[in-house]
This record gives C-alpha cells, structure tokens and sequence, in this order.
C-alpha cells in the first residue's frame, strides 16, 4: 500500500494556472480583443494628462508609437482619449456624487478607468453597461491598485442606471426575484 503524504505522492494535485489569466486574476495579453487593447492604450494616456497635465496632441501620437497598438482598436482609441480629455470636467461632474472621498484622494488609474467607464456609458451605446464595468473591473486588476476594482465596480455599477436606465431596468427585469 502507498503512503499517499510522500513528496512524491502529495494530497493534491499542484494548482493548475487558470487559462488566460494573470496572477492577479486580470486577462493575459493574448486573450485580448481590439477593443480591450484601446482601453489600456486610452488608460495609459489618460494618465499621462491627469498627472502630467500633458495635452492630447502629445499624447496622441506618444501613444500610437507604444508597442503592440497596431493591435488595439484605433477608433475606440481616438473616442475614449479625445472624449474623456475633452469631457473631463462633465464625466467628473458624473463621478463625484459617488465618491466617498474627493476626487484629489482617487488614484489617478482609478480615476481614468472610471471616466472611460462613464464616457462609453454615455456614448458608446453599442457596447452593453455589463460589458463597460466588466471591461474597466479588469483595467483596475491589472493597473490598479489592490482593491481598486472594487472602488471601479461600485462607482460605475452607481452610474449606470443614471446613463443606461433602460439597458439596467431591462436586465433586472430579467431576473428572478426570490
């Protein structure tokens, strides 16, 4: 009879790395779409104009030339960094009544993640509310700090029924209620 608490036989079997995942439970970077790729391009220059003050017209082309945009949705791209510079102060005007703390306080990651959410819920209506949180919930993972997500989450999930009332209503009205 075996001993199955030998080195060589253990309890278990060793964890298996979830497909397409990191560590941090964010998607890798082959199991990106087009679109998704826009979001981090769209994020990393966000970022460049909340802390550096840069303008769009130096972000821009900065951007273009990162590695791996070839990849990315260009005209998702040119949306979100255009729409969000240019509309800032309005998608700020839409987050602060959910803040918790001023707008100083928030990460500047969090803080471009959440405009990207609320100006595709504003303006991208081809893309479903879900999809807009779920997208930037997995900006926050892989950007973000640690729990910065969850702050994303609740803030955007507080937004949505303000810009996709019906698309919301619609979706709890599917639901069963217990």
């Amino acid at each position: 009879m075996s001993d199955f608490n030998t080195p060589s036989h253990p309890k278990r079997p060793p964890p298996q790395p979830r497909k397409g995942l990191t560590s941090t439970g964010a998607r890798k970077a082959g199991s990106k779409n087009n679109r998704s790729r826009a979001r981090e391009f769209a994020l990393q220059g966000l970022y460049q104009s909340i802390v550096g003050g840069n303008a769009v017209e130096d972000i821009d082309p900065f951007t273009r030339d990162l590695a791996g945009f070839s990849k990315a949705d260009a005209v998702h791209f040119d949306a979100l960094l255009h729409g969000c510079i240019e509309q800032a102060t309005e998608l700020d005007a839409l987050i602060t009544p959910l803040l918790d703390r001023p707008m100083a306080e928030i990460s500047p990651i969090e803080h471009g993640i959440m405009w990207i959410g609320a100006y595709e819920m504003k303006h991208c209506l081809d893309v479903p509310w879900r999809v807009v949180i779920n997208e930037c919930i997995e900006l926050a993972k892989e950007f973000g700090g640690t729990d910065g997500h969850k702050y994303v989450n609740g803030v955007l999930n507080g937004l949505a029924p303000a810009l996709r009332a019906h698309e919301v209503e619609a979706d709890r009205s599917k639901k069963p209620r217990s």
